[in-house]
């Protein structure tokens, strides 16, 4: 699905191929795949079969690694993590806004005698 999105996205500002190959390493990647993991870890609570979210989005995380590993193409790579950063960085925006929103609840809620 991510694969297919990306090649959606049409012509980019990105460099041309050579200079781009350059600027990719493994370790973005890397980076990204086990900063997704530390934060699927916050989801704590369970989808409807009774099976943990962070379980979920751990295999699901690692299903479109596996995927894109086999990837050469240094703008489809290229895209590929930008627009999964961009997608870490959503999900991570809406999962402490959703926090806070909570906690401003628990406060304005709680009974203090």
């Amino acid at each position: 699905r991510l694969l297919a999105f990306v090649l959606t996205l049409g012509p980019t500002s990105l460099p041309p191929a050579p200079a781009l190959m350059s600027r990719i390493s493994p370790r973005e990647a890397i980076h990204l795949y086990r900063e997704i993991l530390r934060t699927s870890k916050k989801f704590h609570w369970c989808d409807k079969e009774g099976r943990p979210w962070s379980r979920i989005l751990m295999e699901n995380t690692r299903k479109e690694f596996e995927q894109a590993r086999e990837e050469r193409d240094p703008l489809i790579i290229a895209k590929l993590l930008a627009v999964g950063r961009q997608c870490l960085l959503d999900t991570q925006y809406k999962f402490d806004m959703a926090e806070m929103k909570i906690r401003k609840r628990i406060d304005e809620t709680r009974d203090r005698r």
